[in-house]
């Protein structure tokens, strides 16, 4: 399966340009199982081949992200709490997310409030997940795009970074996913 959704994210990426950046992140976001360890790496091997600019390359996946998550903040803030349950009871599956997944989400939330938008953003999964309970909980949007935006351009452009640095072997930044994720877990933890 990694193989065909590497190959549509490069045709993607490589038809559309940086609006296809944009449409990939606000998918991921919004789909986990759509991995940004894919899209922002080779984001950045095709920055490294001067095929896209860095800058712009930062503004567009930013911008996908901000968008995504912003969806996301309206389901929860739309639908509630309990509807949001329900949502996730009858069809998170199809996103490979249960109803634990949401619980640890919120309990995220509640436990370090505008916090864990920020550094929701630097990990898999609650990325998209912290957003829900931001709405419902009904966080200022203002401070959820300023998190989540400030959140966003750090991961993607560490990312981004380290498909640039690898270059043709920009498919092993998911190697080192886990490091980074290990830094920001003891950057909080500190």
């Amino acid at each position: 399966m990694f193989n065909w959704v590497a190959e549509w994210v490069t045709s993607v990426i490589e038809t559309l340009g940086y609006p296809g950046l944009t449409v990939l992140v606000a998918l991921e976001n919004i789909f986990p199982p759509i991995p940004s360890e894919l899209i922002l790496p080779l984001a950045g091997f095709l920055t490294g081949q001067n095929r896209f600019s860095f800058p712009l390359v930062l503004v567009a996946t930013t911008l996908g992200s901000l968008l995504g998550a912003l969806l996301l903040y309206g389901i929860g803030m739309a639908a509630g709490q309990r509807g949001v349950r329900r949502l996730f009871e009858r069809y998170g599956h199809l996103a490979l997310l249960t109803p634990d997944d949401l619980s640890r989400a919120e309990r995220w939330f509640d436990r370090y409030g505008p916090v864990a938008v920020f550094i929701g953003r630097l990990i898999p999964v609650v990325r998209s997940l912290v957003s829900i309970p931001a709405g419902y909980r009904r966080m200022p949007v203002g401070q959820f795009l300023l998190l989540t935006g400030f959140g966003s351009v750090l991961w993607n452009g560490a990312l981004v970074t380290l498909g640039w640095i690898l270059g043709e072997n920009w498919h092993q930044v998911e190697d080192y996913v886990g490091w980074l994720q290990y830094l920001v877990i003891a950057a909080l933890v500190f």
